[in-house]
């Protein structure tokens, strides 16, 4: 008796909790594709997405001293610590024998990515608050401190995809959807 009590229990417990997942909860609203727009600013390894804008690193500087270098240090050097570390230097420690620094030119393998971060990261207290050009400016900037492009070089759409980094080949590819 008391096993087909168990039993009737469960049937029931699963009875009202299929009924329940039938039903889709009913919050909120449909998004509309305009407002996903805003947020839907990620750019990839081959630039797909990177607004219309354009910036070289002499423009950058004045840029990054208003709205990086209280973070980042004068010339992006500062030491890596909790809040911000360094952007510039850390060349060659990536080896096995030396202690890393992981700056934008030592460890990033895409520069899109840089402007990517920047965009919607920076500056920390204010982030997206910086205009396409800006941040193409101070991207030019942070890589010009790095030796990469040079300070009259313009960094727009069709340029920043093919900045080479220097720790390009560092990684080893993830497959996001392995056949």
């Amino acid at each position: 008796m008391f096993t087909l009590k168990r039993i009737a229990v469960c049937i029931s417990m699963l009875t009202v909790a299929s009924a329940a997942l039938a039903q889709a909860p009913q919050f909120g609203q449909p998004i509309a594709p305009a407002d996903i727009a805003a947020w839907d600013i990620s750019i990839g390894p081959d630039g797909v997405g990177l607004p219309p804008g354009r910036g070289t690193a002499i423009e950058g500087e004045a840029i990054y001293v208003a709205s990086c270098q209280a973070c980042h240090g004068e010339k992006g050097t500062r030491p890596n610590d909790a809040l911000a570390g360094a952007l510039v230097g850390g060349m060659g420690t990536l080896a096995p024998d030396k202690i890393p620094m992981k700056t934008v030119g030592s460890f990033w393998p895409y520069a899109t990515t840089l402007f990517d971060y920047v965009r919607r990261a920076m500056p920390f207290q204010e982030s997206k608050s910086l205009t396409a050009d800006e941040v193409y400016a101070v991207s030019a900037y942070i890589l010009n401190l790095n030796g990469i492009v040079g300070s009259n070089d313009v960094i727009d759409a069709q340029s920043l995809p093919k900045v080479r980094m220097p720790n390009r080949d560092g990684f080893i590819p993830f497959p996001r959807n392995p056949k």
